[in-house]
């Protein structure tokens, strides 16, 4: 009979366990996940002066480090989906833009059909972008956190739209980007 009992309450925590267990993991802040993989950057490697400020979008290990006087911050980022669609080397932040609209590229428009998408929660763009010198080439928020530590972008750096706030208020224009 205690076998039978202790049988029951093992499946019943297990059960609630299990249930609980997606409301745990979304109440967890973004920074949490996706860090593991992080590689350690230092601005010198990559730059001969610090400039304005520094930007290393690294898509290996799909995270942007920042430096601006003291101020290193690294966040988890989207990076693009296959190789192709990856341009690497220097860049620099060109505009910046809260509440940004999307006009897809002919590529997407033929691939996907999509069209003009104006400011709003359903934007890919998210809450805020900061252009770079490339042509169609941004470092953006996603209101798809599913995004975040994938490889799920057209060629744009994405991060959480929390972060990409908080990375653009402190990101003048002019700062120097590179992606590795």
């Amino acid at each position: 009979m205690t076998s039978t009992f202790l049988n029951r309450r093992t499946l019943i925590a297990g059960a609630a366990v299990t249930l609980a267990t997606p409301a745990l993991s979304q109440s967890a802040p973004p920074t949490s996940r996706n860090t593991a993989k992080f590689v350690a950057q230092n601005w010198q490697d990559h730059f001969d002066t610090l400039g304005v400020a520094a930007i290393v979008a690294d898509t290996q290990s799909r995270a942007l480090h920042f430096w601006k006087g003291d101020v290193y911050r690294v966040y988890p980022t989207s990076v693009p989906a296959t190789d192709e669609l990856t341009k690497r080397g220097y860049t620099e932040i060109v505009r910046k833009r809260v509440g940004p609209d999307w006009t897809p590229t002919a590529s997407q428009k033929e691939r996907f059909g999509w069209t003009y998408m104006p400011p709003g929660p359903e934007n890919p763009l998210g809450t805020h972008a900061m252009y770079l010198s490339w042509p169609a080439y941004l470092i953006h928020g996603t209101h798809d956190t599913r995004k975040i530590g994938r490889p799920s972008s057209d060629g744009c750096i994405g991060l959480y739209n929390e972060q990409i706030a908080d990375l653009f208020a402190i990101t003048p224009v002019g700062t120097q980007v590179r992606v590795i």
